[in-house]
């Protein structure tokens, strides 16, 4: 990534942490922005968001982030439009990072438990 995609990734991941905080109602489970992969000509924005809550809630969560994809881009507009000529559009994607890392952990307790 060069530096202007970056510092682009740096501010919508701000942003959108703000408006999920700030902005949306938090029924079910809780949405955190864990990263925010922009493409080179600055038209795509995949975000990665982490949820804590049931597997539905998740998928649930996953879903209706998608079908207010067009909402959160006019709240992000209205937030960072003087900064941008064009919003990118935003693509969500669930990040599982936690539970593989969580999973990966229990393995390791379990090799050092049976290996005494």
């Amino acid at each position: 990534m060069s530096i202007r995609t970056e510092k682009v990734a740096s501010l919508l991941q701000k942003e959108l942490s703000a408006i999920f905080e700030k902005e949306l109602p938090r029924k079910g489970p809780i949405l955190t922005v864990v990263e925010v992969k922009v493409t080179a000509d600055l038209g795509i924005a995949r975000v990665y968001v982490s949820i804590i809550g049931s597997q539905k809630e998740r998928e649930n969560a996953i879903a209706r982030l998608q079908k207010e994809t067009k909402y959160i881009r006019k709240l992000l507009s209205s937030r960072i439009r003087h900064q941008f000529r064009r919003i990118p559009g935003l693509e969500f994607y669930e990040d599982r990072l936690f539970e593989k890392a969580d999973r990966i952990e229990q393995l390791l307790k379990q090799a050092l438990n049976g290996a005494k």
